[in-house]
């Protein structure tokens, strides 16, 4: 397939790398030769210098048979914009854009473009790590506003029921539970046991009133 990655900086040369490596066609656009020094020695995609906005960069980049085009300059408004004009304008069927400030979320969710916003994503991540050691996080959607959590059921909630375990907890649904190396779709009547792998599809907030939930429950025994 046939990607336009716009920006070589550590995100783009790293994405470009990534990709080749996988098989796909790259071409990789910078209006500074310098940037493409990050590149990895044995990148074999194209690279061309100039404005990632400039219609004739974008054409001679081959943007009208282009899969798929990321914009992960170190500029949010540019992203946005040469995102919208890939989608709007050339009609390429996979448009991604960065997003390093989260004051600027807004200006990338008005145009309808699918974003990764790096900073959001990894404070939210840290948090997580620091905050809630024995959870795991074993999937994340859009940038982190819905995960799928892996958690362990302890000995506390050992023939207890998922329903009584997610009552009244929103952002909180389950995806599944494993016991003893098989897996089942879980229901509100299904019973616990210590050491069940339960996975949740949650929203931050959700997945923090589920593990005090259950650490609750650990400090009344």
């Amino acid at each position: 397939m046939q990607f336009i990655i716009v920006g070589c900086g550590r995100v783009g040369a790293e994405l470009a790398y990534h990709m080749f490596k996988s098989g796909h066609q790259i071409v990789i656009v910078d209006s500074n030769r310098e940037a493409f020094n990050r590149l990895h020695p044995d990148f074999r995609g194209r690279t061309l210098e100039g404005e990632g906005l400039a219609e004739n960069v974008l054409e001679r980049a081959g943007i009208k048979e282009a899969n798929g085009l990321a914009a992960v300059t170190n500029s949010d408004t540019l992203n946005a914009v040469v995102a919208h004009t890939a989608r709007t304008f050339y009609h390429v069927p996979t448009v991604v854009a960065r997003n390093y400030d989260p004051t600027l979320r807004p200006l990338i969710e008005a145009f309808g473009l699918q974003m990764v916003g790096s900073t959001f994503w990894g404070a939210q991540r840290v948090e997580e790590l620091l905050t809630n050691p024995s959870q795991k996080m074993v999937y994340s959607a859009g940038n982190g506003e819905v995960e799928v959590y892996e958690v362990i059921i302890p000995e506390t909630w050992n023939g207890r029921t998922l329903g009584e375990l997610l009552k009244s907890l929103a952002q909180c649904y389950p995806v599944a539970l494993t016991r003893a190396g098989r897996s089942s779709l879980p229901e509100a009547g299904t019973e616990l046991k210590t050491g069940d792998v339960l996975d949740v599809s949650s929203t931050f907030e959700g997945i923090g009133a589920l593990t005090s939930r259950l650490m609750e429950s650990v400090k009344e025994s």
